[in-house]
């Protein structure tokens, strides 16, 4: 079975008999995912597991579901504002599917969007932000990001951050593998602060329902959770040169990503105004082969579509080749005073640590 199948099932878009049952079977198997996340969690929160403390403020960027809440341009936005409040920030990830040294595509981008700031990769967060805080003085991190830390709770942080995307909010409504949860809403009350990405994609119903859920889950997030939208900005060909995003008015392209909620990457291309002629998508974090990409140019010329489009994320994993374009996005809030509660956030929690 493979990802786009399994998203079919999960959520529920097939109903054969065949679909019904294999429902059945990943449902029981959630259960006992989730008496082993609830056992985690207990150990945690009562110290029978230990979580190291470090001297450095780390804010975490996480979720509760499974990839696509827009954790990366976050992160680059966290970074700058960051900066703007005169603090030095590092990045430390997982590197998840990383090739060699050369990093994941997370990592790549970042090296783009967010140049300059220092990133380790290592599945051993604490042994990571060792290695991030021997950097030369000039770079060595004054705070650290902590990208997709929820659940990696063995490194302790000043700021909890939870991302939830507005277009698919609690993964169908099941933990692993039933649904896209990695644990249940529960997780909300470890939060200082929510985030609802893609709130262009929601009605402002819809927003006020997902609020309302998240303040049953924990009533002290009430004036703590924010808005943000993902809005197109531009195109970048695999060489690095940009155009304006305005020159895909009307323009028939060919979709395609490796990404976590390509559904949401086809909503936002619809934004910025394409003509769609197909797509072609991939497990998350795919990495292409000749033979892949090959097919896809075969499928967009066969559709007399122009080019591909695809993700940034996706772009640097196919560096300078013709056909192949990237749709650039930018982090915004569209409402100025939860940018203003966002930094008060951050100045509070890293100057606490820092002068602690």
């Amino acid at each position: 079975m493979n990802e786009s199948e399994y998203l079919r099932i999960i959520s529920g878009e097939r109903t054969d008999f065949s679909a019904m049952v294999t429902r059945s079977m990943l449902r029981g198997i959630s259960l006992g995912y989730g008496c082993a996340i609830q056992f985690r969690n207990f150990c945690y929160d009562q110290g029978l597991f230990r979580t190291h403390h470090p001297d450095v403020p780390v804010i975490s960027v996480g979720n509760l579901t499974t990839g696509g809440t827009g954790k990366t341009p976050v992160t680059a936005m966290l970074c700058q504002l960051l900066q703007t409040l005169g603090r030095r920030p590092g990045i430390l990830s997982r590197g998840y599917r990383s090739q060699g040294s050369e990093g994941n595509d997370e990592y790549k981008v970042l090296q783009l969007i967010a140049p300059g700031i220092p990133h380790i990769q290592d599945p051993d967060r604490v042994q990571g932000l060792q290695t991030l805080l021997k950097q030369p003085q000039h770079l060595c991190p004054e705070v650290v990001l902590l990208d997709d830390g929820l659940q990696h709770r063995r490194l302790g942080r000043s700021l909890n951050l939870i991302l939830v995307d507005a277009s698919c909010p609690f993964g169908y409504g099941y933990l692993l593998p039933r649904g896209l949860l990695r644990e249940s809403p529960a997780g909300f009350r470890r939060a200082d602060a929510v985030i609802i990405t893609r709130c262009e994609q929601a009605s402002k119903n819809q927003l006020d329902e997902l609020k309302a859920r998240i303040v049953s889950a924990a009533d002290h997030l009430q004036d703590r959770i924010l808005q943000l939208q993902f809005r197109p900005a531009g195109i970048r060909d695999g060489k690095g040169k940009t155009t304006p995003v305005s020159q895909l008015q009307n323009i028939r392209v060919w979709l395609m990503s490796g990404i976590g909620n390509p559904d949401a990457f086809r909503r936002t291309c619809e934004l910025a105004g394409v003509e769609i002629a197909g797509s072609s998508w991939f497990p998350d974090h795919h990495h292409f082969s000749e033979a892949e990409l090959r097919q896809v140019r075969t499928d967009c010329g066969n559709a007399n579509a122009e080019f591909v489009l695809t993700t940034v994320k996706d772009l640097v994993k196919i560096p300078e080749r013709p056909g192949f374009r990237a749709l650039e996005i930018e982090a915004s809030f569209p409402e100025g005073e939860h940018q203003r509660i966002l930094e008060q956030l951050l100045e509070q929690k890293t100057a606490t640590r820092q002068h602690s």
